[in-house]
């Protein structure tokens, strides 16, 4: 090609941000437009679906930046546009006892899978698959109620609690960034059966307060090719088990367990990868406390483009929002909140559960408040250890009990 800008590559290489500038190469009848920006993976699925192999893109043109995506028109040029159906949200409050049933449901399915798999027994993944439609059934009608689960921890069941948290995580991501139900579903799935292969590791290793030593760490690593076998046995896609395999890979090949790197990482591995680490820096273990939400979203951000995709560590900063659903924070009048909305409009100001007194340090009798409507601003989000709070109890006393009455 006489245009040094213009590079053909087929329609798998195609990735959110890139410009179309031609299409080369299709199958089928099907009419395609075929110049524009991607600015949804949704595009990228109509594209496939109509039958497209290869297509020009003009690396000139590639946005890098969530900002200069949610720029383009969406009129711009005359590639294919994401026709959704919206279907309206119900409350926080409407979801949320649904929500934490579902989520203790998910813990008892995520213990029977391990059961099975450490004793050599044959496990009905038809189950998992269900559940996590489920879940993602609940993302489509309230993001906030299982993202705010993700947040109330037991440090006691670290392994069942991670899988179900970063397989939520997913879900939300995955319809943030326009993908497919049935693609969402096999991301939140694939998020749930991540770390199966860890039960094959011994529990002194597994569990191991502290750093691992080399020697040690080389048996972790190996986490991911049992998890890979085990699911290999089932009758699960291909494109799930893939995923689970590229979760510890990262761009510059510096991963494991295949030193995969760039282009040989899919989309889904990427994703992954991102929700994975940012559900372990902020998790509440035996031994340590969980970092910030925002804190780990620093860490992430540090190690782009090296290691994660910069493009879809964007998607998912804006998918969670400054202040995740869950995260506890201090207000200017001296009390501490959990955040319990989003306020996509203003995402400084979402609605909250004030439940305690730094003045006094004593806790109060739990009350929502939207800081829309207030004049009370949130200072800086904190950790339950600043203040020895038993984030679970004021949970269930709180929120889940608010709802009840």
């Amino acid at each position: 090609m006489s245009n040094s800008h213009l590079k053909k590559i087929n329609i798998n290489k195609l990735a959110v941000g890139m410009y179309v500038q031609a299409i080369t190469d299709k199958k089928g009848k099907l009419s395609v437009k075929s110049q524009g920006h991607i600015k949804q993976a949704c595009m990228i699925d109509i594209l496939k679906k109509k039958g497209v192999v290869t297509l020009v893109i003009d690396t000139s043109k590639q946005l890098c930046e969530l900002q200069n995506l949610k720029d383009v028109p969406d009129n711009e040029g005359d590639l294919e546009n994401c026709k959704k159906e919206t279907l309206p949200e119900i409350s926080f409050s409407s979801e949320i006892d649904k929500a934490s049933k579902l989520y203790k449901q998910g813990k008892v399915i995520q213990k029977s899978l391990m059961r099975s798999v450490k004793n050599g027994l044959p496990y009905d993944e038809q189950i998992s698959k269900e559940f996590a439609t489920e879940m993602v059934n609940s993302i489509d009608r309230n993001s906030n109620a299982l993202l705010c689960l993700t947040k109330i921890r037991d440090k006691d069941d670290y392994l069942l609690e991670h899988s179900l948290n970063v397989a939520i995580l997913l879900a939300n991501f995955g319809k943030s960034i326009g993908m497919s139900s049935a693609e969402v579903e096999e991301l939140a799935h694939a998020g749930f059966l991540h770390d199966i292969g860890k039960i094959k590791i011994p529990d002194d290793i597994l569990n191991k307060p502290g750093r691992l030593t080399d020697s040690e760490m080389d048996v972790m690593r190996k986490h991911v090719v049992y998890g890979v076998e085990t699911l290999k046995e089932s009758s699960l896609n291909s494109s799930l088990i893939r995923v689970v395999s590229e979760h510890h890979e990262r761009l510059d090949g510096l991963g494991y367990p295949y030193g995969k790197k760039g282009d040989e990482i899919s989309q889904a591995g990427r994703m992954i990868a991102i929700a994975d680490v940012y559900d372990a820096l902020t998790a509440d273990r035996v031994y340590k406390s969980g970092m910030s939400g925002q804190k780990a979203l620093q860490i992430l951000l540090k190690d782009c483009p090296e290691k994660y995709d910069h493009i879809l560590l964007q998607h998912f900063i804006k998918c969670m929002g400054i202040y995740p659903v869950g995260t506890l924070v201090k207000l200017s009048n001296e009390r501490i909140a959990m955040v319990i909305e989003q306020n996509k409009e203003k995402p400084l100001k979402p609605k909250v559960n004030v439940f305690y007194s730094t003045r006094g340090n004593h806790y109060l009798e739990g009350k929502d408040l939207n800081l829309v409507e207030s004049t009370v601003s949130i200072e800086k989000p904190v950790l339950a250890n600043d203040y020895k709070i038993d984030v679970k109890t004021i949970f269930e006393r709180n929120v889940l009990a608010s709802i009840s009455d």
